[in-house]
């Protein structure tokens, strides 16, 4: 009896423990930018991210829910991604505007993502904020968000660390 009610415990506590498991872990705060790691089919995934210090041009989004966010997993790097807090139209293209440099992100659903992920990067090293333009929802008027640099680099230092690239 007691050996099956033990079973019984460890079978109820494993669902609990696996999502335990995936549930992000937070790297560290960076002045505007938080780096955190989780766990996403068996691989680690690290991501840092800053909300919008300011956002224009689509009546109801809320700065705190419109992110600029970098990743790292084993095999990828640098993939960078902007959630403006709403659905692009299918095909619409956008772009983020660091100090002299504009760089062209594609769209799928609600997320931009950077055509070459490492040139942001650079970017965002050495640029002080980040300007955001595309297309508001339907393509109707247009969005433009700010984001804070400050802490950039020591966010994505922690990503880079606790997510090393695979070995080849």
């Amino acid at each position: 009896m007691f050996r099956t009610l033990f079973v019984a415990v460890l079978l109820a506590a494993a669902p609990a423990a696996a999502q335990q498991a995936n549930r992000p872990s937070k790297l560290g705060d960076f002045d505007a930018w938080t780096a955190v790691t989780h766990t996403e089919g068996g691989q680690r995934v690290c991501y840092a991210f800053a909300r919008a210090r300011s956002v224009d041009g689509v009546p109801g989004r809320l700065a705190p829910n419109v992110m600029l966010l970098v990743t790292h997993r084993s095999n990828q790097r640098d993939q960078v991604a902007i959630r403006p807090g709403y659905a692009f139209a299918r095909g619409a293209e956008s772009a983020l505007v660091v100090g002299n440099a504009t760089l062209p992100f594609f769209t799928a659903g609600d997320t931009a993502f950077a055509r070459d992920g490492a040139a942001v990067v650079a970017a965002l090293r050495g640029g002080r904020e980040a300007l955001s333009r595309g297309p508001g929802p339907n393509n109707r008027g247009v969005s433009a968000d700010v984001f804070p640099l400050q802490g950039f680099t020591a966010a994505y230092n922690a990503i880079t660390r606790a997510c090393p690239a695979a070995r080849r």
